[in-house]
């Protein structure tokens, strides 16, 4: 489980998250993944939404707060109006000292329906699954509630980040609640993911010079052996964050290097303009097909 997030496709970063998606991110120490709940914060202030983070209950709220704001107080105004709280998993199910899946579903219901109420857009939640030991909580329990919460994002503007230590919960409960969420994120940022499969490569993350290497390696590999029943080989850039124009310009020197037959190049707009301005259209048989994210 050293990257659990690559153990199936579906794998975004965390910037790709929209209201309605209910994610699954793993770190395996103490300093992992605060770049994760970092932009995920911001991006829920942004976009005017209430923010809710439930921290492993062995941090002090200092310790989160630095987490989400370092290197200084930018947040002031979001804490003061309430905006982004910090909360724990024993404060949401209060009265209850005992974890129900549908006292927490409830509660996270009211606490979705006042973000509303006091004129926010919508809800998103960091929990770190830390709770559970915390509570006492039956681990089947919270696998049931994981994998029986559609009813929380089902048309609602609600978000969720499930965050699992992979030093504490068991191999096949992580490989379980990473199938059991629709979406799976890159368990820090600036890394760079590759999903291959007959006729595609899928990049995710960020293609920049520190992850150059790789990117050039995915490209490489799916132009030698990744072409589908008709020879044709789509790369996907839609999961990508930032593509550099060093990474550009190796995508098109490695086609031209590799021909075979049609390469598809499946990108959002701005992707799509970075790629022309490094000479696409003068690549043949690659074709860019521009889609919205």
């Amino acid at each position: 489980m050293a990257d659990a997030a690559s153990a199936s496709f579906g794998t975004i970063p965390v910037q790709h998250l929209r209201a309605g998606d209910h994610a699954f991110v793993s770190y395996d120490d103490d300093d992992a993944g605060r770049d994760v709940v970092s932009a995920f914060a911001w991006a829920g202030l942004v976009k005017r939404e209430k923010v809710m983070v439930f921290a492993a209950p062995h941090m002090e709220d200092e310790q989160v707060w630095g987490r989400i704001d370092a290197p200084g107080a930018l947040l002031g105004p979001a804490r003061d109006h309430g905006q982004l709280v910090l909360s724990s998993m024993r404060a949401l199910i209060h009265p209850q000292d005992e974890f129900t899946p549908r006292r927490q579903w409830e509660r996270i219901t009211e606490e979705t329906d006042r973000a509303l109420a006091e004129g926010y857009s919508g809800l998103r939640t960091y929990i770190d699954m830390h709770w559970v030991g915390h509570l006492g909580a039956d681990v089947e329990v919270m696998m049931h509630r994981e994998s029986h919460a559609q009813h929380l994002f089902t048309d609602r503007p609600y978000t969720e980040i499930c965050a699992y230590d992979r030093r504490w919960f068991a191999p096949d409960v992580l490989t379980a609640m990473h199938e059991a969420h629709p979406c799976r994120l890159l368990p820090r940022l600036g890394a760079l993911h590759t999903e291959q499969t007959d006729g595609r490569v899928r990049l995710v993350g960020e293609a920049d010079l520190a992850t150059r290497e790789e990117f050039i390696a995915a490209v490489r590999q799916g132009l030698r052996c990744g072409v589908d029943s008709c020879g044709l080989l789509v790369v996907d850039l839609t999961g990508l964050v930032f593509l550099g124009v060093a990474c550009a310009v190796d995508l098109l020197r490695l086609v031209l290097e590799h021909p075979h037959g049609p390469v598809q190049v499946t990108c959002p707009p701005t992707t799509a303009r970075i790629l022309r301005r490094a000479g696409a259209d003068q690549v043949p048989h690659m074709a860019i097909s521009e889609v919205d994210r």
